[in-house]
């Protein structure tokens, strides 16, 4: 098969060597990252049903999620939640096969039950949230799609991705999953609720942290000023492990002590007193928001991971771009990845696959643009591998 691949050659500087990067990381429980989340856990229990029952992941797309923000009343060494999240698993999927109807219903909300439980540690779920399910029937349309032999993309869409992380931006990844990891086991006041922006000067990188605090672990306000202190000490020591550059770290920039304002919560969540969360509005496929790089629009949690572009796309360009980025180490610098489809066309015949490569001096191009093509073209061969690895939960979406 002689697919549409196309390799040149960008010119640009590399982000490594700009002199301004902003990039930005959500937290597992920032309300967005919840929503996709929840989208994701639905999608991959419902494909495991589909799996047990028929051998095959049946058409749907959970996509939609949306979180209403609860109201929350947070004081030091307690508090309570007076009104619960509402949380509206949306989206479309296989609801009966040759007239038998299917426990899909169920299985989205033990899915999503499932993930609260595990993700919010100080989050009650049975009586702080109200969980709605509105998963419905998919188009009639897509779904004949979804049914041929041969596995057609079912929108006309695009998916990005880029290699190498730059220092900036993995710092950035790393601080938050520190934080929400092996952090959080020694510091229990912390909150789910991260985010983690970080700028870099030149050779300076400020990390901007907002970090939720658990408000019964806190019992008064010099020991909320002294887990503030801590975490910043905590962050500076894990990032500074990472660069050279000068790292300052600053943590709840929001609080105001002499007007008694501390980023208190009694879940560890922002999404108990106000705060929404939507599918796609948070981190891309691989993790990170990054207005310096070439990103996409599209969300990747939720979407049905054997026909959906919009979710296979994205994480095969990151994959694409970093392998090609490996082929050419030291002579490359930098790749960007894309990959457009069109609505009925095979997902592994893409309408067009393109990487841009950014090259060290005199390096043999030709060479590259040979390489580069095979290592798309192989990738675009295996994308239905991907369906296993997405379904059995080994690659991330967010």
């Amino acid at each position: 098969m002689a697919r549409n691949i196309l390799i040149k050659e960008n010119t640009q500087t590399p982000v490594e060597q700009q002199s301004v990067e902003f990039v930005e990381r959500k937290g597992i429980g920032h309300p967005d990252s919840i929503a996709d989340g929840l989208a994701e856990s639905v999608s991959r229990a419902l494909c495991q049903m589909y799996i047990e029952r028929y051998g095959r992941v049946l058409h749907h797309n959970t996509d939609e999620t949306q979180i209403v923000g609860g109201q929350s009343a947070p004081k030091f060494g307690g508090g309570a939640i007076l009104e619960p999240i509402y949380i509206l698993l949306v989206g479309r999927a296989t609801t009966s096969v040759n007239g038998e109807r299917l426990p899909y219903r169920t299985t989205a909300m033990k899915a999503a039950y499932s993930y609260l439980e595990k993700t919010c540690k100080n989050l009650d779920v049975d009586w702080d949230v109200v969980l709605d399910c509105m998963i419905g029937q998919g188009s009639v349309d897509l779904r004949g799609l979804y049914e041929t032999q041969r596995l057609l993309a079912n929108d006309t869409s695009f998916g990005v991705g880029f290699a190498p992380l730059s220092e900036t931006e993995r710092i950035t990844l790393e601080t938050e999953r520190y934080i929400n990891g092996k952090l959080w086991k020694k510091m229990p006041e912390l909150g789910e609720d991260i985010k983690v922006m970080a700028c870099r000067n030149g050779k300076d990188i400020n990390l901007t942290i907002a970090c939720a605090m658990v408000s019964s672990k806190v019992p008064d306000k010099s020991h909320y000023k002294s887990v503030v202190e801590e975490l910043k000490e905590n962050v500076a020591d894990f990032a500074g492990k990472y660069t050279k550059r000068n790292l300052k770290v600053d943590v709840n920039t929001a609080d105001d002590y002499k007007k008694d304002i501390y980023y208190l919560t009694v879940s560890g969540l922002s999404m108990e007193n106000g705060d929404d969360g939507s599918v796609g509005r948070g981190n891309r496929a691989n993790g990170l928001i990054t207005p310096m790089r070439p990103m996409s629009m599209e969300a990747s949690a939720g979407k049905n991971p054997v026909t959906h572009v919009g979710k296979l796309y994205n994480i095969l360009s990151n994959r694409v771009a970093d392998e090609i980025y490996k082929v050419g180490r030291g002579d490359i610098l930098e790749v960007h990845a894309r990959i457009l489809s069109q609505i009925g066309r095979p997902i592994d015949d893409p309408q067009a696959a393109y990487a841009n490569i950014i090259y060290a001096p005199n390096v043999d191009k030709k060479k590259y643009e040979r390489e580069a093509t095979a290592v798309f073209d192989e990738q675009l061969k295996n994308i239905y591998k991907l369906t296993d690895e997405i379904v059995a939960g080994k690659v991330g979406t967010f």
